[in-house]
């Protein structure tokens, strides 16, 4: 399996991060990729598109709100990669002063190299919490 993480330090506290972004529907407040998500299966599903029409289908495997965190699982997407699993967690740090945000999954590449793979979600996920760190600006 390969792997692949980010994590960005924003200077907020970690329950307004998560008040933000700890919906499994949330997507589309914060990421500017993913313009658009409609839940099923009770909201355990998300169907999420991106900006080219693609549909990238997610299903909720873990959620802990009072450690600030899911866990999800891609069912259908464009990626290179089966066996996708992902976890998205807000931390306090620095007295409750700041919030840091870790992004991190584990994934089975398919037609790509293990680096080729990793990369690209490294990339996603650092854009993402990029995307995130300014919208936390905006607020």
């Amino acid at each position: 399996m390969a792997q692949a993480s980010a994590s960005i330090r924003i200077p907020d506290s970690a329950d307004s991060v998560w008040q933000l972004i700890g919906g499994f529907n949330s997507l589309p407040d914060w990421l500017p990729y993913i313009p658009s998500s409609e839940l099923s299966e009770g909201g355990r599903v998300r169907h999420l598109a991106n900006p080219d029409g693609e549909t990238i289908v997610e299903r909720l495997e873990a959620f802990d709100n009072r450690a600030r965190s899911y866990t999800y699982s891609i069912l259908e997407a464009p990626f290179p990669v089966t066996e996708y699993r992902s976890t998205l967690q807000v931390r306090e740090i620095d007295g409750g002063h700041a919030a840091q945000v870790d992004w991190s999954g584990e994934f089975t590449p398919s037609g790509v190299s293990d680096e080729e793979a990793s990369r690209l979600f490294e990339g996603i996920y650092r854009d993402g919490l990029q995307a995130l760190a300014a919208r936390m600006q905006t607020r």
